[in-house]
């Protein structure tokens, strides 16, 4: 089998995966944060993240995979207030939303799934650390800051020197900062803000900044180095420079060896946001269309590469996952699916996967088998689709369910087969096979599978149809 190769957007490069702990591998993925429901971006990190684990398992790698949940933050303590109830009771809701709509995208629970609110000890403790080592200060507000001039790898993640950062967007003005860029690690507590989000600590009363999070989860379930870190793109500067400041600061030494990062969601070519009105949660897709062609839909995309939500995408992404349905209706696999490792198909889709996990290149060798399976009607190969799409957390249904779900979340996509069209189809497919013009064929036939059309040829030459 290839070796694995990941992005690494701390070196700008591609590059063999070799595991701190030889056959382990320690995976920690920044979660959400539960004031809401969760959006197609949060829905591209959950099924990313959920594949890369998944590539691991299925490489042979015993994987610890650690997905956080923010629960405490300036968005959930200001909507708590403006929905008059308490943070426990909204973020309690939230998490189980996010859990539904993870369930339903096939998305396999993390290990661990750590809340902020849980681990505020640990916080406090690598802040002291902070602290002692003159990494950290607390300022006339009683907030306590990082001090990221005292930190030398600063900025080494963005690739950004000091002085770039301080001219970004999001730098930080409080005046009682010693640099704009100084980011908080505990923020003292306001008389506004209700007791369930302050805690004791030796510099008052308050509650633990966004980054610390991270950086005291990840060290107490994984260690104080492991081996990939991931998130979305939005999250590399600031959030995952901070914390590697915070962590390396604190330990003296390298923090995680691999760093990740999915692209946008963009909505008809602009980048998802409320302020445009383009912003689409889980829930408002999942209304429209099956869960299954949503995940299909992403892992469509090379996870890196922006994602263009569009209806006309979603609509052959169902059209696309609805052929290779097909083919394991019209050809069933064995009830007890085997992988075959050494055939030439499993062979290409270990390369792509084993290439920054490539899924739009693994995807494209299903459909080469797919096609296969459609020719030789051979169960062994049918098999082997089952099996292989079975890893990226696809074709785990029957057949016969997911296109009964399919056409009744998809009216109108026969529209276009009419009677007369189907008799007309059929009869230029004869005409090709009769002309031993099979591609044509095969294409004629392909192009009414994705009409929902069921051809069955018969002995002397027949061809029956019916509507799946």
């Amino acid at each position: 089998m290839s070796t694995l190769k990941i992005y690494n957007t701390l070196a700008r490069d591609k590059q063999v995966f070799l595991p701190i702990v030889p056959g382990q591998v320690r995976l920690y993925v920044c979660g959400m944060t539960v004031y809401d429901f969760c959006h197609l971006g949060h829905a591209r990190v959950m099924v990313v993240f959920d594949l890369v684990q998944r590539w691991l398992r299925a490489s042979g790698y015993a994987v610890t995979y650690v997905r956080n949940i923010t629960d405490i933050d300036d968005k959930i303590i200001a909507r708590a207030i403006e929905n008059g109830e308490s943070i426990n009771a909204l973020t309690a809701r939230f998490i189980a939303a996010m859990e539904e709509d993870s369930a339903a995208l096939g998305v396999q629970p993390p290990d661990h799934q750590p809340r902020a609110t849980e681990y505020v000890p640990q916080m406090l403790d690598l802040i002291r650390q902070l602290v002692g080592k003159g990494l950290a200060y607390q300022d006339g507000d009683g907030d306590v800051n990082y001090s990221v001039r005292d930190f030398p790898g600063y900025g080494k993640l963005s690739g950004k020197s000091i002085d770039d950062l301080r001219a970004g967007e999001r730098v930080d003005v409080n005046p009682g900062k010693r640099d704009p860029l100084d980011f908080v690690l505990w923020k003292a507590s306001k008389d506004s803000e209700p007791d369930e989000v302050k805690w004791d600590s030796a510099w008052g009363r308050g509650r633990p900044g966004w980054h610390i999070e991270c950086s005291a989860m990840s060290g107490e379930l994984l260690g104080d180095h492991f081996d990939i870190h991931g998130g979305g793109q939005d999250l590399q500067f600031p959030h995952h420079e901070n914390e590697i400041a915070q962590s390396e600061g604190a330990h003296g030494h390298g923090f995680v060896n691999y760093w990740m990062h999915n692209g946008f969601v963009r909505v008809d070519n602009e980048k998802m946001s409320k302020s445009l009105g383009n912003f689409f949660t889980i829930r408002d897709v999942l209304k429209k269309y099956d869960a299954e062609v949503v995940r299909f839909f992403i892992l469509r995309a090379h996870y890196r590469s922006p994602l263009n939500y569009a209806d006309v995408h979603l609509d052959d992404a169902r059209q696309a996952l609805t052929r290779l349905y097909m083919a394991l209706k019209e050809t069933p696999a064995a009830a007890d699916t085997v992988l075959d490792r050494n055939e030439s198909h499993a062979q290409r889709f270990f390369a792509a996967m084993n290439d920054d996990f490539n899924t739009p290149v693994a995807l494209a060798v299903l459909f080469e088998l797919a096609n296969e399976v459609n020719r030789g009607k051979s169960p062994a190969l049918a098999m082997q689709l089952r099996a292989l799409a079975g890893i990226l957390g696809l074709l785990e249904r029957q057949p016969d369910e997911f296109l009964k779900g399919r056409l009744a979340s998809a009216e109108g996509v026969q529209s276009g087969c009419s009677d007369a069209e189907i008799e007309a189809r059929i009869e230029s497919r004869a005409s090709a096979k009769k002309a031993r013009n099979f591609a044509e064929a095969d294409r004629i036939r392909q192009e009414l599978t994705d009409c929902g059309i069921v051809l069955e040829d018969k002995p002397g030459g027949l061809t029956e149809w019916r509507r799946a």
